[in-house]
């Protein structure tokens, strides 16, 4: 049971914490965290959501699915996502570590692009390591939410 402080807290907080979770995750290149604080507290926000208003509103409003009102949630399917986006999330950092392999270049080698004049940063540099960061940020969101949900149905 949630009250109405906690839900409109929820909804004051949550949007600050993905906005705060996608600068650190564009900012992780260069600087300490990337995808793996940016998982974190992305995770956070979605821990944030459950608690304040419930699994069936997870489903519907944040994942986009059908949920029947009626019915008691199915904590299994929502387990079964979060298993699948560690999945391709370990997939994804995997792939990209391999990839330089390829072109004779030693295991997770990057490179990057500069962009200039981008608003608000004004410059900004795209590396290769991005894929891995979303890996990782992928795994740490999906792992996360599968301790979550396991435990919090217990």
């Amino acid at each position: 049971m949630t009250t109405v402080i906690m839900r409109t807290t929820a909804r004051a907080v949550v949007p600050i914490i993905f906005v705060v979770a996608a600068s650190l995750f564009v900012e992780g290149h260069n600087l300490p965290g990337g995808g793996f604080i940016a998982g974190v507290l992305t995770t956070t926000a979605f821990a944030i959501i459950y608690l304040a208003f419930g699994l069936d509103f997870l489903e519907r409003g944040v994942l986009g699915r059908d949920v029947d009102l009626g019915k008691e949630t199915s904590r299994d399917r929502v387990v079964v996502a979060y298993r699948r986006l560690f999945e391709y999330g370990l997939a994804i950092a995997v792939t990209s570590g391999i990839v330089p392999l390829l072109f004779d270049r030693p295991f997770l080698t990057q490179t990057f692009v500069e962009f200039e004049d981008v608003p608000i940063y004004h410059h900004v540099e795209i590396a290769s390591a991005l894929a891995f960061d979303f890996g990782v940020f992928c795994v740490v969101v999906g792992g996360l939410l599968t301790i979550l949900s396991v435990v919090g149905a217990e």
